[in-house]
């Protein structure tokens, strides 16, 4: 196995060996083809400048018009559509005098274009820095194309940063105009409504229940009080009758004339049993409704008392009826306390009708408060539908004052250029060389293409050539062991005419590279070839 590897290997250093002048030949082509291709180049120049990005220092969280934490390739980007805008690039090219060929040949538009793709825009992946490189074939021009867009970033970055800050005041100053106006408007509504329902709303259902429960109170004492005269109004009367019926003589030792009721006017007088009786049944009476305290049952008791001693030591009752039979019942004044009870009676109506009035002016107080807790739930559910979105309505209006603020102070930054900008760390320098063509790059791609050339050919030739070169492909032929294989004996005029071959192609080989390198030196020298 190993001596069939060597074997091949043997046979493809004889086949480059034997063509070995078809190899060196397609290598000093392609190293003359590169060279040609190399001068015939336009010399491209690139400058690149360092631009850094400042963050401003004065409260950043609250002042900035965007948020800091924003990465710088965000902001970059945006910027690089505005330098890159066709009346920046349009400016540059005039100021400059760039691309004069191809102005004369191209629309403007695609001059611009053109020159958009020679300018590169990197931000850098550690810090707050990026790079701005643009390539042309003028290396003065270059650097000075250069040096513009970096400033142009700085110019376009402070510019547009004051008219977003100025538009992000007007547009927060604008919408928070416009919500005062809606919130006013909803704060209007509200107010219109409480006061139309004060006594309606939820929360005054709760003293509104208070005073329903006082007036309720009030009203019931207002009916006891009325019960009361009453009662007391039907005592009066009773008493009044009952001293008509007691007064059909004088009482003895009183001094006091009753008068007769209108049922009693044509009776007889009453004798002191008869009228001990009565007073005990109206004492009865009395004390069924009334306590010992009361000053009827008190009066009542004395009377009773008086007569009872009046009885023990009076005359005999025969005497008496006698003496009643002489004596005719004489009409006398009317009895002072009919009279104070009368006015008594008169009183309790007077008041009874007062009463009566503040009743109903507290039952119109009681329709009036059951109305308005009545109207509580409707009021409250309507009062939630009215307030539904007024704490969102607020809480806006005070974010937007908060933004508004915040905007302003950040216009005002700008305005001073005390915000986030740009700053040019390192600006294009003079090129010492050509950025491209390479000429290292180019040496190196043309020794591989002329190389790769020499190769295809040999193994071309070698491929459309059928002889037999060795045993093996005889033994593969003729499908028969080979025993014996006697090689090519060349004669004298063969060896002498292969060895004049080889000088010959040697020396020219050799002359024709010093004739390459001499031209690379003299190309050096003039400054076409940049190493």
């Amino acid at each position: 196995m190993e001596s069939q590897q060597r074997q091949l290997v043997k046979k493809y250093l004889d086949l480059l060996a034997y063509h070995w002048k078809f190899i060196v030949g397609c290598l000093l082509v392609a190293l003359s083809i590169g060279l040609v291709v190399y001068l015939r180049m336009p010399k491209v120049y690139q400058c690149t400048a360092l631009l850094s990005y400042e963050r401003q220092q004065i409260n950043p969280a609250r002042m900035a018009p965007e948020r800091e934490t924003r990465r710088l390739r965000d902001t970059v980007s945006t910027l690089s559509e505005l330098v890159m805008s066709r009346n920046n690039l349009e400016g540059i090219i005039s100021q400059f005098n760039l691309y004069q060929e191809e102005r004369r040949r191209m629309p403007i538009e695609d001059v611009i274009e053109f020159m958009r793709k020679k300018i590169q825009i990197k931000p850098s992946t550690r810090g707050d820095t990026f790079t701005v490189t643009y390539e042309g074939r003028d290396p003065e021009k270059v650097q000075k194309t250069t040096n513009a867009l970096a400033s142009k970033f700085i110019e376009e970055n402070l510019k547009y940063r004051e008219e977003r800050a100025t538009e992000t005041s007007k547009y927060t100053e604008d919408e928070l105009n416009m919500a005062k106006m809606v919130l006013d408007k909803k704060e209007q509504a509200m107010r219109d409504y409480k006061l139309k329902y004060y006594n309606e709303m939820p929360e005054q259902r709760e003293s509104n229940l208070a005073r329903l429960t006082a007036l309720h109170e009030q009203y019931q004492n207002i009916q006891d009080s009325i019960q009361d005269l009453e009662r007391t109004r039907v005592l009066v009367q009773e008493q009044i009758a009952l001293r008509q019926r007691l007064a059909t003589a004088i009482i003895p030792g009183t001094g006091a004339t009753a008068v007769p009721g209108p049922a009693e006017a044509s009776s007889r007088p009453m004798t002191r049993a008869e009228r001990l009786q009565t007073l005990q049944r109206y004492l009865e009476s009395l004390l069924a409704k009334y306590t010992e305290r009361h000053p009827e049952v008190r009066r009542t008791r004395q009377m009773i008392a008086k007569l009872e001693q009046e009885q023990a030591t009076a005359p005999a009752e025969t005497k008496e009826k006698a003496t009643a039979k002489k004596t005719e019942p004489k009409v006398e004044t009317e009895d002072p306390e009919i009279a104070r009870a009368r006015l008594q009676l008169k009183e309790i109506d007077i008041n009874i009708k007062q009463l009566r009035k503040d009743q109903k002016t507290v039952r119109a107080e009681i329709d009036k408060y059951e109305k308005w807790v009545a109207a509580a739930p409707v009021r409250e559910a309507e009062w939630n539908a009215l307030t539904r979105d007024y704490s969102e309505l607020r809480r806006h209006y005070d974010y937007l004052v908060a933004q508004n603020l915040q905007a302003s102070s950040a216009e005002h930054l700008e305005r001073k250029q005390k915000g986030s900008k740009f700053k040019v760390v390192d600006p294009a320098r003079f090129p010492d060389k050509p950025f491209k063509p390479d000429f290292r790059k180019m040496l190196l791609l043309a020794l591989g293409a002329g190389l790769a050339l020499g190769l295809g050919l040999v193994v071309g030739l070698d491929f459309i050539d059928t002889s037999f070169k060795d045993a093996d492909d005889l033994e593969e032929f003729l499908s028969m062991p080979v025993t014996c294989a006697v090689p090519y004996l060349e004669t004298r005029a063969e060896a002498r005419k292969r060895r004049f071959g080889n000088i010959f192609w040697t020396l020219l080989y050799l002359l024709y590279g010093l004739i390459l390198l001499a031209a690379l030196v003299y190309f050096w020298r003039k400054g076409q070839i940049i190493l």
